[in-house]
């Protein structure tokens, strides 16, 4: 080791600087730092070993080992927007997103040329596929379903490539003009029909009360002339009007009084009906009375 050092030094700091550097690319082929989210694929003369390494310091056999890096974290990608159409033939533009990672770092390494590519073709294809097996209400009311539908999917096609499919979710659909228009109309009659119904049930419910206020009242007739001082009590707060005020203290005792003479003069007009009328006056004597009309 001194002999080479001194052999070097014969060369001077240019020797030192180039021996560094050899030494330095020489450490780097074989002396590899792999992070904590990272795995290392060894492959010896070609072929994978078994298990994976990392992290940490690895060290390989120099021209023998080779070894390639696979993150293992979580990895979102965005699904661009796909044309597709319903099970109701509505022509739809949906765009998702998948969140996936690296379960088998070897398994997505040599069974699939490109994981990345191959998880976003899947899923494009899965998603047409599945908006095409569901009609446009179900697509926009129970996405959840969906969702999950899609992730097991994508995850069942995926996991012989060492790629783990967590969770698949729709962000957007987009609807045709016309269909939009379409859907407002609907929920304007639907709002409109939920308030007319509601409407009536009130009228239904109001009937019935003053159905009941109405029999109270019957069979006590003081309940109307309370009625009738709540009314004045709740009118009397506005002091920029003028109140008419009519006497209802005897107002049956008035009304019992007029249907009992419209009963008598009722009476009366029977009794004429029914009394005989008098006899017709013979001829002669209408002649007589003629004659004394006529002189």
């Amino acid at each position: 080791m001194s002999e080479l050092l001194k052999n070097l030094s014969s060369f001077g700091p240019i020797g030192l600087v180039v021996a560094l550097v050899v030494v330095l690319w020489f450490l780097s082929t074989f002396v590899k730092v792999v992070q904590e989210y990272e795995r290392a694929v060894v492959f010896r003369v070609g072929k994978v070993l078994r298990k994976p390494r990392g992290p940490g310091l690895i060290i390989l056999i120099p021209l023998i080992e080779r070894m390639q890096k696979i993150d293992t974290r979580i990895i979102t990608m965005s699904i661009q927007p796909q044309d597709c159409i319903t099970a109701d033939n509505v022509t739809v533009r949906v765009d998702a997103v998948a969140y996936f990672r690296v379960a088998d770092p070897i398994k997505a390494l040599i069974n699939v040329r490109d994981y990345m590519q191959a998880t976003l073709q899947i899923s494009q294809t899965s998603l047409r596929s599945v908006t095409g097996q569901v009609e446009l209400d179900m697509l926009l009311a129970r996405r959840e379903e969906i969702n999950h539908k899609l992730s097991e999917i994508i995850d069942k096609q995926t996991l012989g490539w060492g790629v783990d499919v967590s969770v698949v979710e729709i962000k957007d659909v987009q609807l045709p003009e016309q269909m939009q228009r379409a859907m407002a109309k609907q929920a304007e009659a639907e709002r409109e029909k939920r308030a007319k119904l509601i409407h009536a049930q009130g009228e239904l419910a109001a009937a019935e009360q003053l159905h009941a206020a109405a029999a109270v009242i019957a069979r006590e007739p003081a309940a109307l002339q309370l009625r009738y001082l709540q009314t004045l009590a709740e009118i009397s707060i506005e002091k920029n009007s003028t109140i008419v005020l009519y006497d209802t203290a005897n107002l049956h005792l008035a009304l019992g009084r007029l249907l009992g003479q419209a009963d008598l003069n009722a009476a009366n007009l029977l009794d004429l009906a029914r009394a005989p009328q008098p006899p017709a006056a013979p001829n002669g004597s209408s002649a007589k009375t003629q004659a004394i009309t006529g002189d």
